[in-house]
């Protein structure tokens, strides 16, 4: 399975018709099918790329977020990594039994716990950050730099799409006569 030849540009970018019933039916499907592969495909190459240093990419989201901001807190690379604090702390033992950070308290606020990564976790850490490096200057120089960037500005916007309030429930919640949760 794949795209013809030829791909449309202009037919798998329009808006979708108001006849099409089902999703494949959208031109604009294809595309959207082709990011997902591309990001479950990409995610399937690190995962084997990074087996030599028997790290996971949740791992490595980790160590990296630790490498960018020594002494984060638990909660706030939580938050950077969009996954809950229960999810977290499954992962932080392993890495912690491993000897690659440390969480100590804080010293202003002791619930909180503040991450660190050790001299060997910012080792490893840098050798996974070669990995990765390398896999993206593999798989995006099959785009001009232009196309690139035009892919980053595309993909920002859809987040900020996706991670805005829903304004249909806020129009809703700010209709007169009704009682707000």
């Amino acid at each position: 399975m794949g795209f013809p030849d030829r791909f449309n540009y202009e037919q798998n970018c329009t808006t979708m018709n108001k006849n099409q019933a089902l999703p494949w039916e959208n031109p604009r499907f294809h595309n959207w099918i082709a990011v997902a592969r591309a990001c479950q495909v990409m995610g399937l190459s690190l995962a084997r790329a990074l087996q030599p240093l028997d790290l996971k990419p949740p791992h490595l989201d980790i160590l990296v977020n630790l490498f960018r901001a020594p002494g984060i807190s638990q909660q706030d690379l939580a938050d950077k990594l969009l996954v809950g604090r229960s999810n977290l702390s499954m992962l932080l033992p392993q890495l912690e039994k491993r000897g690659l950070l440390v969480r100590r308290g804080d010293p202003q606020d002791r619930r909180i716990l503040r991450l660190e990564l050790t001299p060997s976790g910012t080792d490893l850490t840098l050798q996974a950050i070669a990995i990765q490096s390398e896999l993206i200057d593999r798989t995006m120089k099959t785009a001009s730099t232009d196309e690139c960037n035009l892919v980053g500005e595309v993909m920002t916007r859809i987040i900020h799409e996706l991670t805005r309030p829903d304004t249909t429930e806020e129009v809703q919640a700010n209709e007169p006569g009704r009682k707000k949760a």
